[in-house]
């Protein structure tokens, strides 16, 4: 299984930008869509973005979209978020996942599709 682990959280004010990194172990990491989801205390880890394994292909929950974008290097396994325009609604713990499922077509959006994750890094936007 892999292991992610991921960095680029902060506290910042609304408006500002953040990227977000996640480094992936494993030799596979080209072959398997990521994605990152957000979750805050209470409620159900939502998806924000995702990348198929070729990274050809986005997927983005609607209130991000124009503001978020997300990127992979598979030479350094690594997948990233760039994020512009943050809203304090942006505020959550991000976690980088990965697929299940190797070289699927489309990128996948609900959680449970995703059978490893990393131990996630906090964006908290202020007003």
């Amino acid at each position: 299984q892999a292991q992610l682990v991921e960095s680029g959280g902060g506290l910042v004010q609304a408006g500002d930008s953040l990227r977000l990194s996640c480094l992936a172990s494993g030799p596979t990491f080209s072959s398997y869509a990521m994605a990152w989801f957000r979750q805050a205390p209470g409620k159900e880890r939502e998806f924000a973005a995702g990348i198929n394994w070729s990274g050809d292909t986005t997927e983005y929950k609607d209130s991000v979209k124009g503001r978020f974008t997300i990127s992979r290097d598979n030479a350094k396994n690594m997948v990233y978020l760039q994020m512009n325009g943050l809203k304090p609604e942006d505020t959550d713990l991000y976690y980088c996942g990965r697929d299940f499922t190797p070289l699927r077509k489309k990128v996948p959006t609900n959680y449970v599709d995703f059978g490893s994750w990393g131990q996630g890094t906090q964006v908290t936007v202020s007003s």
